[in-house]
Order: structure tokens, then C-alpha cells, then sequence
């Protein structure tokens, strides 16, 4: 079994997002320990097990710990946040605003109380406010404290790209900006194939189908299932951000960051380009942004606001 580094890593919520989170960190051997905690008694114990029993055959060396008990998470290094209710069709991110902001609040505590030095990735929905929530909740510095949005965004467009190019979804590199949400802000003029732009190969008009495809790519899938939302992607995503922080790879990805004065905005999160490192958020990149894509971020800047404004009236801030 391959040798790692005695880290320990968090995953909440042991449904599909968080048990395949849990299991792409195994196989990846990001921490030696990765603890699967969830409301429901059995449910992570079970699927620790059976995980754990798959070590033989993948050859990874993380134990993994199935638990209900938040005292078993204390010391972590790194939580990955997926506690929260999934998606039906025709239901937006913010309706899910007050039910996982409640399950926020409690997270956040546990957090607090057992894991002051930690760093939090938040993936529950609607990504933007719940991490405003979960960083207000904490009072952890904002460097500790990110949202995934962009990497999960960022690869559907990839994918997208890749379906109506034909190439290797690999050699695509595409960004997405702003709120994870229908008001995100795809940029077709950062998006590449090995380096060629994709407005080189391939109509605008097509592109800007492809960009659309992107915002309701989730709901997408949403529609598809019937009965739930995505999970492969989500976790991918969040585990690619876990990666670059415990392996202080730091890496330039696109997620939900506490913003200071870049792009003109001050005091909310939002989808950014930004280096991670082990310190979290190491730095914040700013890309020169078109005319149009300035004012669809500030389009973004307000949905945000309006659920963060709702989530003070429902007295969660």
C-alpha cells in the first residue's frame, strides 16, 4: 500500500456526494485517516466498511472511520461539507436556503468547538450563501473557508467543449466565474484545447449554447434523475480542491472565495480564480474581464446578496 502523510480529513454527510467523496480521497491517499460522519446511525459505518475492505484490492492506505459522533472528527485537518437536501426538479439552489442553512449552523459548531485550525470546503447548496453562512458561523480567517463552484462549473463546460469539438476532454481547460448558480459566469475567452482558443474552432453562436448548457447543467441532471442531483462531478471537484491543499500542490482553480477589493467587490463570496495551498486560499488571481462579463458579475454580485439578505431575515446570520 502506498505510504502518506497522518492526515485527517473530514467528510459530512455520507450520501452520495460525501461517501464518494470520502472514497475518491482514499483511493487517492490524501490523508491517513478520512472520518465519514452523518446524522443517519449505520450508514457511515457501512460504507466505511465496505470501502475499507476495498483497500486490498485498490491498494490505498487511508483508514476510513464511519461515524455519527462529531467528537470523532476533532483535530481534522481539512473538512469537505456536503450536509444538506439535495435538488428535485424545478427546484432552485435558494429554495434550499433555510433547511441546509440550519444544518450549516450546526456543522459550523461542531467544526468550531473540535477543529479550530481546519480548513473548509463547503459544497452544500446554494453554494454561495451556504459558505457566507459557514464562514460567519466559524469566524475563521476567509482564507480557511471556500466554496466549490467553479471547478464543478468549469469541468461541465470542459466536458461540453470536448462533446462538440471532438477532443480529448483533457487537453480542454475552460473557466467559470460567479455564483453556482443560473447566474454564473462562463468565459468562453479563457477557454482552450492544448492551448488553441475555442472561439478558433468552433461558431460563437455554438459556444454560447455551450455556455448556456453550462448554467443549467445541473438542473439538467436534476431533471434527468428525477429524485436527486449530481454526485461524480461534485465530488471530483471538491476532492481536486483537497488535493491542492493537503498537498500544497497549489494549483489555480476556480472557487468560491471571499473577495476584498478584487474585482471590484467587497465583503461576499464568490466564484474566483485562486492559488490553493495549504494555507487555504493562498491568492486570489484577477483576469482582465469584457464589458459583458463584468456586468453579468455583478448580476452574479446580486443574487448573491439577495440570499444572503434572506438568510439574516430568517435569522441565520
Amino acid at each position: 500500500m502506498s505510504s502518506i502523510q497522518p492526515k485527517k480529513l473530514t467528510v459530512v454527510g455520507a450520501g452520495y456526494v460525501g461517501s464518494t467523496c470520502a472514497h475518491l480521497a482514499a483511493l487517492k491517499n490524501l490523508a491517513s485517516e478520512i472520518v465519514l460522519i452523518d446524522v443517519v446511525e449505520g450508514r457511515p459505518q457501512g460504507i466505511a466498511l465496505d470501502m475499507n475492505q476495498s483497500a486490498a484490492v485498490e491498494g490505498f492506505g487511508s483508514r476510513v472511520v464511519g461515524t455519527n459522533d462529531p467528537v470523532d472528527t476533532y483535530e481534522s485537518d481539512l473538512f469537505i461539507v456536503t450536509a444538506g437536501r439535495p435538488r428535485t426538479p424545478g427546484m432552485s439552489r435558494s429554495d434550499l436556503l433555510e433547511v441546509n442553512g440550519r444544518i450549516v449552523c450546526d456543522v459550523a459548531e461542531s467544526i468550531r468547538r473540535g477543529s479550530p485550525d481546519a480548513i473548509v470546503i463547503v459544497v452544500t447548496n446554494p453554494l454561495d450563501s451556504m459558505v457566507s453562512l459557514m464562514r460567519a458561523k466559524l469566524g475563521f480567517p476567509a482564507q480557511r473557508v471556500i466554496g466549490m463552484a467553479g471547478v464543478l462549473d468549469s469541468a461541465r463546460f470542459s466536458w461540453f467543449i470536448a462533446e462538440a469539438t471532438g477532443a480529448g476532454v483533457a487537453d480542454v481547460d475552460a473557466m467559470v466565474l460567479g455564483a453556482h448558480g443560473d447566474s454564473m459566469v462562463p468565459m468562453p475567452q479563457y477557454c482552450t484545447i492544448n492551448g488553441v482558443q475555442v472561439a478558433d474552432l468552433v461558431p460563437q453562436d455554438e459556444v454560447d449554447a455551450m455556455a448556456d448548457r453550462t448554467k443549467k447543467g445541473g438542473a439538467e441532471i436534476v431533471g434527468l434523475l428525477k429524485t436527486g442531483s449530481a454526485w461524480y462531478a461534485p465530488a471530483s471537484a471538491s476532492v481536486a480542491m483537497a488535493e491542492s491543499i493537503l498537498n500544497d500542490a497549489k494549483r489555480l482553480l476556480p472557487c468560491a472565495c471571499f473577495l476584498n477589493g478584487q474585482f471590484g467587490f467587497e465583503g461576499l463570496y464568490m466564484g474566483v480564480p485562486a492559488v490553493l495551498g495549504r494555507e487555504g486560499v493562498e491568492r486570489i488571481v484577477e483576469v482582465p474581464l469584457r464589458t459583458e462579463a463584468r456586468v453579468a458579475m455583478q448580476k452574479t454580485a446580486g443574487a448573491i446578496l439577495d440570499d444572503v439578505q434572506a438568510m439574516r431575515d430568517l435569522d441565520l446570520m
